[in-house]
């Protein structure tokens, strides 16, 4: 947040100090600080030209002052195809906090949010936190955000979904057709994923819909964002197609504060820039061009777009004063109706060595659970080198995916204990796949709170998982469809022909510490419903805190105020089909042609 005497500095200070130059305003860092920072700047600027990506820079050589049609803050899975689309017609600034995807090893076929948060380096591509629910999450921090870690399935969202939405059904599909023409590929499936798929058919999750992007009941192979050579595309592919004479990027790139003024002859206050800092601490304001016709659009996802309301003084007026903020608009239900689709999984060890896969294969049941599979070389990530030689992958207890704990009994020693112990087994204990459920919706939810005025920090959240008895039924009928799956004959392949078995081949009783093991232990008595909580982790879908209706209108302009959007899953009531990321990147490019459309159209737009 800016300091108070910066808030109603005049244009005039900011021009002065901007011939003055930044150096003078550069906070003092230290020698080995500033030769990483450099080191990191170079090598972005390598790939930048490598990639032809001449239009995107770093936050440190911004100016101090700067005019634009659009400020796009959050250059995520919404916020790239939303600025290409935008730089067709108008003058854009992209705003993101990470740094550039390309060329970076963080960034591969091979990365995933697991292994964001085991890298605690400043220029990890995702920043750790905790849920108050005790659940170990992730956010990105890169160009191309949540892109640039997930498992990389690809599917759009129900007809259904659509309609309730309120969007324009052809328009959808036309923007969804363009997503898929730049990253979308279908996937190569191998023996363990085509057993899953077999085993879900003789499970019950009818019919075979075969290879399908569409969001329909029954089992189907998804599209993908990795091609046959195994590399991952991203949002921030977008932007190869954006007009580079109309488009600047900066990143490393943290907006505190968008600005609002009061129009002459209107009530309501009207955004009409953002404040950002760059590494160096050095602030820079960013204005719009001609206010009545121009927009900041927030793209900063479920955590950010809500954070950001509330430091600019639109949220909760009790909750904004508590943190020292001025309210400019009370808006009590900014940051509520945040969820975060629970998943429960198990691990199903294999006599036989499995091939790395990540999600390709989803059922889709009736009874609102989805059922999808990851598996491999130590739990779906391969390992190359000594740094990540026992990362264990997606659910290792070391990034907090320690399933056989209560979520508040994830203490950073128990994880410790976990990872020492699993470090000791027998690699045979390793091969297999994991089989998960994530329910729809979920109707249990919670809300994000400022924890304080730091836009650097994470705000507090709390997701309250399986508050709401139904969410609970729906993982309680997802365990049983995956027990069934593991005992089908397509399956059995990939399982032991019993727990005697399993024990000759390593120590399970060991392995069954930190993973949940199909079949489960004669001695582990518990109601399914209990499992569930208990067992709980994160699947990285979390959306909410800026619903339409309550925070935005159905045109995403936020309600009380003008010339500011929210476009990203934060407007999200449930999550879109199985995975959001699609409909995510649709939701970017159809508000940019519609925000296009508009801002053509004559006459006034607030």
């Amino acid at each position: 947040m800016a300091a108070p005497g910066l808030r109603g500095s005049s244009v005039a200070l900011v021009l002065a100090a901007t011939v003055l130059g930044s150096f003078y305003l550069r906070p003092a860092v230290s020698q080995q600080q500033g030769q990483g920072e450099e080191a990191a700047g170079e090598e972005e600027e390598a790939q930048r030209q490598r990639y032809n990506f001449r239009f995107v820079r770093h936050a440190r050589d911004a100016p101090l002052v700067s005019h634009y049609n659009y400020i796009v803050v959050g250059g995520g899975t919404a916020g790239c195809p939303l600025a290409a689309t935008l730089s067709e017609r108008s003058r854009v600034l992209l705003l993101e906090r990470g740094g550039y995807p390309y060329g970076n090893r963080n960034v591969s076929s091979e990365y995933h949010f697991a292994d964001a948060l085991a890298d605690t380096s400043p220029r990890s591509p995702a920043q750790r936190f905790v849920s108050e629910d005790g659940v170990v999450n992730a956010r990105a921090r890169v160009l191309g955000g949540g892109s640039c870690l997930n498992a990389g399935f690809y599917t759009r969202a129900s007809s259904e979904y659509v309609r309730a939405a309120g969007w324009d059904a052809r328009l959808v599909n036309a923007s969804y057709r363009w997503v898929e023409r730049e990253l979308v590929f279908r996937p190569d499936v191998p023996r363990w994923q085509g057993a899953l798929r077999e085993g879900l058919l003789q499970a019950g999750v009818t019919p075979d819909n075969g290879y399908t992007v569409d969001h329909v009941p029954g089992t189907k192979i998804g599209g993908t964002i990795f091609d046959s050579a195994g590399r991952r595309h991203t949002a921030a592919d977008f932007l190869r197609g954006a007009n580079p004479r109309r488009l600047t990027v900066f990143l490393h790139a943290t907006v505190s504060q968008v600005l609002f003024r009061r129009r002459e002859g209107s009530a309501s206050p009207v955004a009409y820039g953002v404040v950002f800092t760059d590494p160096m601490g050095v602030q820079h304001r960013v204005y719009l061009r001609g206010v009545g016709r121009s927009e900041v659009i927030l793209a900063a996802g479920t955590l950010g777009s809500p954070q950001l309301l509330m430091l600019s003084g639109v949220g909760p007026r009790a909750h904004l004063e508590k943190h020292g903020v001025r309210a400019v608009v009370d808006r009590p239900m900014v940051g509520q109706g945040v969820a975060d689709n629970p998943m429960n999984s198990v691990f199903v060890p294999s006599p036989v060595p499995v091939a790395l896969s990540l999600v390709q294969v989803v059922g889709v049941t009736r009874f609102g659970s989805f059922i999808e599979g990851v598996s491999g070389s130590q739990f779906g990530i391969p390992l190359h080198s000594r740094r990540r030689a026992h990362s264990f992958g997606m659910f290792s207890p070391m990034t907090g995916q320690l399933g056989t704990l209560p979520p508040r009994e994830r203490t950073a020693e128990a994880m410790r204990r976990a990872a020492e112990v699993m470090r000791g087994l027998d690699r045979r204990a390793f091969r297999g796949g994991f089989i998960l459920e994530k329910i729809l919706g979920p109707l249990s939810t919670g809300h994000v709170e400022l924890r304080s005025t730091d836009p650097h920090a994470n705000p507090a959240v709390t997701f309250n998982y399986f508050r709401d008895p139904r969410d609970v039924e729906r993982c309680v009928r997802g365990i049983q469809t995956i027990e069934r799956v593991v005992r089908s004959r397509a399956f059995s392949r990939f399982t032991y022909a019993n727990a005697t078995a399993m024990d000759v081949a390593f120590d399970r009783a060991a392995l069954a510490k930190f993973l949940n093991l199909l079949p489960r232990h004669p001695r582990d008595t518990r109601p399914l419903q209990q499992y569930c909580r208990d067992t709980v982790m994160t699947i990285w879908h979390y959306h909410g805190g800026c619903h339409v209706g309550p925070v935005v209108d159905p045109d995403y302009r936020v309600i009380g105020v003008a010339g500011l959007r929210v476009v990203d899953s934060s407007t999200f009531k449930y999550s879109p089909g199985t995975n959001p990321q699609a409909t995510v990147m649709m939701l970017g490019r159809y508000m940019g042609l519609k925000i296009q459309e508009e801002g053509w159209r004559p006459g006034p737009r607030n």
